[in-house]
């Protein structure tokens, strides 16, 4: 194991996508930090999965994109639907943008290309350190991992997600509501929906959210009450048979699966000095959109050109700064997913026929069709 650097300009803790990310940013940049995290070795699961073109846009600083859109799979369409029915068509491909498509990649793939990148400009992500306590004697700020070691920081990065304990021992509160429980599943199945297409199902039961990811392997999201912790071949075909297309949904093989909680939540302090937050740390919200890891990456872009510009200038301006831009898009975001959350999932019947009228008007206008692709997208 790596002795711990006993000083540092930045503390980040965390390495899942969003601390990988500025730490690629803070290592091009020759900024002295360091990236801790409490897993003995990163999670070969795949959770999020869609970087969307304003992502891969901004990503681009980073030198990573190109190596993300290699592995990835390119789609270039979102559909709602209720079950076979087409709501609502938006097309990637009009974005002005060099990536017009959602590229599907697994997170464990994605943080693994960011881990090889990290590696290559000589640096490495310190396992397995938990951050127990971060302190503030003297003027100055210590961290305390579960071995004892201390590391004295400038600043300090929370990227340790939605349970942060960054954000916990900084006192920043986290209000917010939950939506219950999903299921997420990776699957291998025969789907009768045409491959360049990530479809959104509304459901007076809940979401469902079907994407490819390759050949024949898809992921499935389901909002669900008590979903499975494990889901099975019947668990993923039920909910598909429930509200999918009523006919050529046949699903073969659960290759990996879980059930997770989803809350609406936004952090009421980005930045509190010494502390800085980014990704679910900072803000959690519903999938509807393929949203998070989005909002997360594009947080570490920018925190990256806000820390160099602090250090250099020895002023919190930049870090305030980024406070306030990345709270306002994380709200934009929130309040999109909900609403979104909110019409997918009427009850009322009259209330979702009228809702399925209207899109489909809407749809009709190529302007909309337009805006929804690039709400989605991020690109600008």
């Amino acid at each position: 194991m790596t002795p711990l650097p006993l000083k540092v300009d930045v503390a980040i803790v965390g390495a899942g996508p969003t601390g990988l990310a500025l730490a690629i940013g803070l290592a091009q940049r020759g900024i002295d930090f360091v990236i801790l995290d409490s897993l003995p070795e990163a999670q070969n699961t795949s959770r999020a999965a869609v970087i969307h073109a304003g992502t891969l846009e901004a990503l681009r600083k980073l030198e990573i994109a190109d190596d993300l859109i290699k592995a990835g799979i390119k789609v270039r369409n979102f559909r709602i639907r209720e079950r076979s029915e087409i709501l609502l068509r938006a097309d990637f491909g009009v974005l002005k943008s060099p990536t017009p498509y959602a590229l599907m990649i697994p997170q464990d793939e994605s943080e693994a290309l960011m881990t090889a990148k990290l590696l290559s400009l000589g640096h490495q992500v310190q396992r397995p350190h938990k951050v127990v306590a971060i302190e503030h004697p003297n003027g100055e700020t210590i961290l305390t991992t579960d071995s004892g070691s201390h590391i004295r920081a400038r600043f300090v990065v929370g990227a340790d997600g939605e349970k942060s304990t960054v954000r916990t021992q900084a006192d920043i509160p986290f209000p917010g509501e939950t939506y219950g429980s999903f299921m997420l599943a990776d699957v291998r199945m025969a789907w009768p929906i045409a491959k360049d297409e990530v479809t959104l199902f509304f459901s007076r039961e809940g979401t469902l959210v079907v994407a490819p990811m390759s050949k024949d392997r898809y992921r499935v999201v389901a909002q669900r009450q008590n979903a499975p912790s494990d889901p099975t071949i019947a668990d993923v075909q039920d909910v598909i048979d429930e509200r999918g297309p009523e006919t050529g949904a046949r699903v073969s093989e659960v290759l990996w699966g879980s059930r997770f909680q989803v809350h609406h939540k936004l952090a009421d302090r980005f930045y509190q000095a010494p502390v800085i937050l980014m990704g679910d740390a900072a803000h959690i919200h519903s999938p509807a959109g393929g949203q998070g890891m989005n909002l997360g990456l594009k947080d570490a872009v920018a925190l990256a050109d806000a820390l160099q510009q602090a250090l250099e200038s020895d002023t919190e301006l930049p870090l305030e700064t980024y406070a306030k831009t990345r709270r306002i898009a994380a709200e934009d975001v929130l309040r999109m997913t909900d609403r979104l959350t909110a019409v997918a999932t009427l009850q009322n019947r009259p209330l979702r026929i009228a809702r399925n009228a209207i899109i489909r008007t809407a749809s009709a206008f190529p302007f909309i069709r337009r805006r929804v692709a690039r709400t989605l997208s991020g690109a600008e």
